[in-house]
């Protein structure tokens, strides 16, 4: 039973730590997981790791709230950067729009550079990973105004009317392990074909367990609950959504 966690940070994890995520994802049968980078200290962590561990696949990103930190001449070295290193990486990500500050003029800037990012993601033709927290219309109409490739909405978390919006724009939606303690996603699943579904954890965050750190071998929380929404065993849903992950990141 392949499993696959599209999204996760697993620089995240200290040096003791890491080995035995990866040994206890291997454990839990996971063929593939993609750790996002978000600035460019995590993307060097992130491409390193990949070297270290065969399972990981790396995605480097600015997360919007670590790239309006960064000088516009240093956001233009990260994006060669990204570009430079074309062959290695999965995916784009983790990038977006985050109005958690309800700050306009943060917003803006976030969206200049998110428009560098998918730019980039076109050129490139990889797919792009999106955090979307308190702006997730803007994200939308952002795309809607690109030709990126298999955008991923991660934990979206958007009103479902934009769920139905951005599905029927043929994107692709990544559902937390949490989603067994989290109704929203609950109905996204319910909305939602499976060929645009994913699996992630988000961890170290968003752990499905109370008080215990996330980490990829958790990743059956989702697939475990997705099954059960869509009347389906776990070995076929698993089959389903790792054939997913294959069409997008392979």
């Amino acid at each position: 039973m392949p499993l696959a966690d599209v999204h996760c940070h697993l620089d995240l994890f200290n040096n003791e730590e890491i080995k035995e995520v990866i040994r206890r994802a291997q454990d839990a049968q996971l063929k593939a997981i993609i750790t996002n980078g978000i600035n460019p200290e995590s993307n060097r962590k992130t491409l390193d790791l990949a070297k270290r561990f065969p399972l990981v696949r790396p995605a480097l990103g600015l997360y919007p709230t670590d790239a309006i930190k960064l000088r516009g001449e240093e956001i233009e070295d990260e994006l060669e950067f990204i570009q430079k290193n074309k062959d290695a990486i999965a995916a784009i990500g983790e990038v977006g729009l985050d109005n958690t500050a309800k700050d306009n003029g943060l917003l803006k800037r976030q969206g200049e550079i998110l428009e560098k990012l998918i730019a980039l993601s076109e050129k490139m033709r990889k797919p792009l990973i999106l955090h979307t927290r308190k702006a997730e219309q803007e994200a939308i109409d952002m795309l809607e105004s690109a030709s990126v490739k298999n955008p991923l909405l991660h934990c979206f978390c958007g009103k479902l009317k934009l769920v139905r919006r951005a599905a029927d724009n043929g994107y692709h939606f990544s559902i937390p392990a949490a989603i067994v303690r989290m109704e929203h996603f609950q109905k996204v699943v319910e909305m939602l074909p499976l060929p645009q579904l994913h699996a992630e954890t988000d961890s170290p965050y968003l752990s499905p367990y109370k008080e215990q750190k996330n980490e990829p071998s958790f990743i059956i929380e989702s697939v475990r609950k997705i099954a059960e929404i869509k009347s389906m065993t776990i070995e076929d849903t698993a089959g389903n959504l790792f054939m997913n992950y294959q069409k997008i990141f392979t």
